[in-house]
């Protein structure tokens, strides 16, 4: 009696919608069974992959029979497959994988594309694995076409939306709905706390990097959308994602999360969450506070201006150099330094002296009582706008609560007016899907009322400016002639050293800081720099040798240069 041949079915579709609506799966497993009956096989196993690509390997079902046909014994004598473009649509795989399963006795057959064992029919099933994948590249690229293209008329193509979102439906095209992203009010303000807390802080500290972000949306259990904790990629995440800006980009990524070519990205149109200058002001924050920019011994080294200072002929840093033994320290071009006088005509500064001019210009010029009220005056203008922003935003929390509250009202008279059914499963998942937001929406409503008075209470009036002047010109120094490096950062992120002048620049975001903080500051530079409108200063030459002593045969001081 001959023993019948072990088959093992293998099915698969290529997407999650024809999975859902069984397009192909009954029907390859109709045509399998019949097959297998039809030639005596006795089939064993039937593995079913709903919703996988047959470019790669990477299918749980797949390796799963890949597994049991190269074990020993094997489970099965042949694997039946309805085309061999269900096994595999990259030629080179597909040769792989049929040999690995033939070492161990295991035969792959289609059962519309019948072929025998010699070679020509082994060179016939590696043409069609060449005409399957080719056909293969050639559907996803007029699919990623349409998909572009559909972009570019600014529709969602499908997938998660980021935090901060919903998808809606926009507009119906036949049997197609065309949908868009549109701000989801009960995330967005988790978003706009993340950028709040990497420009400002929370008031008693300042700005916050991207651990200390997840800390605190953790410890105040302020929760992902799906309810989970916040981990530091998805901050990350969310703080460099220009979709926030109201610029999404479709097509920037690979399937192997390799960025593509600039020509092959398609920015949509969607609502911003955040203002542009924030967003840059965070990419330029991210950037200066990376380790290869700005490394941990610039903020926490001994010399007043490491990490500020730099050569304004080339850009580049100027580090500390010394002569006579250490007796002398200079503040010395790194390019000149290190590649010679024809990389950089940049010239070394004594340090202290420079020290001394930079510290003294900010209490001379920037800390008198008048300048930082000018100064500040467009920053306190915005944040007014924030705020009647952020009020508007509780009254849309606050509605799609009572909105909630009102439909869940109804549903409970109709309860008891018998008209639905309390034990439909339609039903209680309504209730709860409305108890969800209702509860969400006062959450949010409350947590954006907190933060709107807490930044109501921090209102700057132009005597805390005054005071403010007068305890950091005190504050600036140090007894025994040593400098607060933290206050002194607070006001000047940049100074530039020219032949002819030295600039002084800062950051306008960075002093209301300092100043709603109480004067405590974040070590840590950051961009942004804003101080540089107008000629108000001129220093003196006289005054300037007195400080610097050396010649040059034009300098003028420009750190007054703010407005």
């Amino acid at each position: 009696m001959t023993v019948p041949l072990r088959a093992a079915l293998y099915l698969r579709v290529s997407t999650a919608r024809q999975a859902e609506h069984d397009v192909s799966i009954p029907d390859q497993k109709r045509q399998g069974e019949a097959y297998c009956e039809a030639r005596g096989y006795q089939l064993v196993e039937t593995y079913v992959e709903p919703g996988a690509s047959a470019t790669n390997d990477r299918r749980p079902e797949f390796q799963r029979m890949i597994e049991a046909g190269t074990s020993k014994p094997t489970p099965f004598d042949v694997v039946v497959v309805h085309s061999f473009s269900r096994f595999f649509r990259d030629a080179f795989d597909m040769e792989f994988y049929v040999r690995k399963l033939a070492k161990n006795g295991v035969k792959l057959l289609s059962i519309t594309q019948e072929i025998g064992d010699d070679p020509v029919h082994q060179m016939m099933r590696q043409i069609m694995a060449l005409f399957d994948e080719y056909q293969s590249k050639e559907n996803a690229k007029h699919v990623m076409r349409a998909l572009k293209e559909n972009a570019r008329q600014g529709f969602w193509n499908g997938s998660l939306s980021p935090i901060g979102y919903r998808v809606v439906a926009a507009e119906q095209r036949g049997a197609k709905t065309k949908k868009k992203l549109e701000i989801d009010p009960l995330h967005a303000e988790t978003v706009r706390l993340i950028y709040r807390l990497a420009l400002h802080g929370d008031g008693p500290r300042g700005q916050m990097g991207v651990k200390n972000i997840v800390s605190y949306l953790n410890r105040n259990r302020i929760f992902t959308r799906d309810g989970g904790r916040w981990g530091i990629g998805r901050v990350h995440r969310i703080l460099t994602r220009r979709t926030y800006m109201g610029e999404h980009e479709f097509n920037k990524r690979s399937k192997s999360k390799e960025l593509k070519r600039t020509s092959e990205v398609v920015v949509v149109p969607v609502p911003p969450i955040i203002d542009r200058e924030t967003f840059d002001a965070v990419q330029a924050l991210l950037k200066a506070r990376h380790p290869t920019v700005t490394p941990s011994a610039v903020i926490s080294g001994p010399t007043l201006l490491t990490g500020l200072i730099h050569c304004a002929k080339c850009g580049g840093a100027m580090t500390i150099r010394t002569s006579k033994g250490g007796r002398y320290r200079y503040y010395a071009c790194s390019m000149k330094a290190r590649q010679g006088p024809t990389a950089c005509e940049g010239m070394a500064v004594p340090m202290e002296k420079l020290d001394d001019l930079v510290a003294s210009h900010l209490e001379e010029r920037l800390l008198q009582s008048e300048r930082p009220e000018t100064i500040l005056a467009t920053v306190l203008d915005r944040r007014q706008e924030r705020s009647e922003r952020q009020r508007e935003h509780i009254a849309e929390l606050n509605r799609r609560a009572a909105e909630s509250e009102a439909r869940l009202k109804r549903l409970y008279d109709a309860i008891e007016a018998g008209v639905v059914d309390l034990d439909d499963p339609a039903l209680k998942d309504r209730i709860d899907g409305l108890k969800a937001i209702r509860d969400q929406a006062k959450a949010e409503a409350e947590r954006a009322q907190a933060m709107l008075q807490h930044s109501e209470s921090q209102a700057v009036t132009p005597q805390m400016l005054s005071k403010f002047a007068t305890a950091a010109r005190k504050r600036i120094r140090l007894e025994g002639g040593g400098y607060r490096r933290d206050h002194l950062r607070a006001l000047a992120q940049r100074v530039e050293v020219a032949e002819g002048e030295v600039r002084i620049m800062g950051s306008k975001s960075r002093l209301l800081q300092t100043l709603v903080a109480n004067g405590g500051a974040n070590a840590v530079p950051t961009q942004g720099l804003k101080w540089r409108r107008g000629r108000d200063y001129t220093i003196s030459k006289q005054k300037l040798r007195r400080y610097l002593d050396f010649r040059w045969k034009s300098f003028t001081y420009g750190a007054g240069r703010v407005g």
